[in-house]
């Protein structure tokens, strides 16, 4: 599998390691993305003003692909802004305080919840789920927002996204490529879903209870914006405010028999949701879409029995509030994925194709190119295939790259019997690090739920998650 290496590719790569540089030094990186579109413009098209250009329509395909997600957010912001002035969150959640008492039940209690729901649903509709519900409860026990992304983070988007053995997408793609059964697949994949997970979680909670121990200022939650309380409260305090963007709210006031008559109905129609889902086979989108759905029929039935005559002018004020805070959440991010976006697909769909013919997309490419550059054997194969994932899955995707790495899985296997181990391993790379636990915009759905910087959740997980990675592939060698 020979591919041609052109300019375009060592640029994409050379501001791949700027934008990394930048994000390490905590500073802005949309110049930094917007040079490189541009600079990818010009080396594609050849005219200053086909470069430009680029520049906007690169921004218009990363708002096209992120938009599910950024109305989704919007839409659940809206509903658990007014579940909130209403009072009906806490009556919600009171029963589960029972169960939920400290900061490290919180943790694992939000983890394994989303991992069970993420293995039939996705991580996307997932997050809408767990989030609205579970963090309020989280941060009244006095784990910070921060935590509980963290934790919906690494079991939904990590270890369940990255196993996928309910729905079976990625391993299929991937045993597809390499040209073996999915079963062989999805058996060797189970000890690294394990060891990866294991680690990951482990060490991020370590870190984190680590921090609160000391009250570090990396304890306190990086806000979107304004102030969150961690502070435990009694039953008698009320509830800290924990929805997404923690702007002040003025109470609404609702007698006591509405709010247990909506904080009984509300979970009962997101139980629906989930039967309906698992009924139906709806998936990925389509449960993102039933949940959306769900949470605006929610928004309008608690809106008109709160403010009454005032109910279809407020319902829209709500809506407005969502969607502010979505879009202002995406902002920063869409830059950047515009960028990462060209490493894939975009560039053919918003340039002539500029790339050399068998070419996958420049992502692609250097994965392919990367394990043209050590020798074929097991040791060193899984080694390159832990990187080989992690650099198709910088689009973002972590779905998008997982065939290539099922091809070069192939190639590398000495034997029937490491072909599996590989292309697991390449598998679990590629989603822990495209699928949405170190690509700030693929993480945005928990950051946003949870009212936190997603730049900064991609950072708190970067350690944890390479850490793991490092220890599953020599697991992955011990295996081969």
């Amino acid at each position: 599998m020979n591919i041609q290496l052109t300019a375009l590719h060592y640029v994409y790569l050379a501001f791949i390691v700027l934008i990394i540089a930048v994000m390490i030094r905590r500073r802005d990186t949309t110049i930094i993305c917007v040079a490189g579109i541009m600079t990818i413009g010009l080396l594609a098209t050849e005219t200053l003003s086909g470069s430009v250009a680029g520049i906007f329509s690169s921004f218009i395909y990363a708002t096209k692909e992120l938009l599910s997600t950024i109305f989704i957010i919007s839409i659940i912001v809206a509903m658990s802004r007014v579940l909130i002035r209403t009072g009906i969150n806490e009556v919600m959640v009171t029963p589960v305080t029972r169960f939920i008492r400290s900061p490290q039940v919180a943790y694992w209690g939000i983890g394994l919840i989303m991992m069970v729901v993420s293995l039939f649903f996705w991580p996307s509709p997932a997050v809408a789920l767990v989030g609205a519900v579970l963090l309020p409860v989280a941060v009244r026990v006095g784990l910070p927002p921060i935590g509980a992304a963290i934790a919906m983070n690494l079991f939904g988007h990590g270890i369940a996204l990255s196993g996928d053995y309910i729905i079976q997408g990625a391993p299929k793609l991937t045993a597809d490529a390499a040209g073996i059964p999915v079963t062989s697949v999805m058996t060797a994949s189970i000890p690294l879903v394990i060891v990866m997970g294991t680690v990951s979680t482990l060490t991020a909670f370590w870190m984190l209870r680590k921090e609160m121990k000391s009250g570090s200022p990396a304890h306190s939650p990086n806000v979107i914006s304004g102030t969150m309380s961690t502070k435990p409260s009694s039953s008698s305090e009320a509830v800290p405010t924990s929805q997404p963007g923690n702007l002040p709210v003025e109470r609404q006031a609702m007698s006591l028999r509405l709010q247990k008559a909506f904080a009984l109905l509300i979970p009962l129609l997101f139980a629906v949701d989930v039967i309906l889902m698992f009924v139906l086979k709806l998936q990925g989108g389509d449960a993102t879409a039933l949940i959306g759905g769900t949470a605006v029929v929610i928004l309008i039935a608690v809106t008109l029995a709160a403010h009454r005559h005032a109910g279809p002018e407020e319902t829209t004020n709500y809506l407005i509030e969502g969607f502010q805070f979505g879009f202002k959440v995406f902002g920063p991010v869409i830059p950047i994925a515009a960028f990462f976006y060209l490493g894939d697909a975009a560039i053919t769909e918003l340039f002539i194709n500029p790339l050399p013919e068998g070419s996958h997309g420049i992502v692609n490419d250097l994965g392919v190119a990367l394990a043209g550059l050590v020798p074929l054997n097991d040791t060193v194969g899984a080694i390159t295939m832990t990187v080989t994932g992690a650099v198709t899955g910088m689009d973002g995707s972590g779905f998008s790259g997982i065939s290539l790495v099922g091809s070069i899985a192939s190639m590398f296997a000495g034997s029937a019997d490491s072909a599996p181990v590989l292309t697991a391993l390449g598998q679990v790379a590629a989603i822990w690090v495209g699928g949405g636990t170190l690509i700030p915009w693929a993480l945005i759905p928990a950051a946003a739920i949870c009212g936190v910087n997603p730049f900064e959740l991609a950072r708190r997980n970067l350690k944890p998650v390479l850490l793991g990675l490092t220890v599953t592939t020599v697991v992955a060698i011990f295996l081969i």
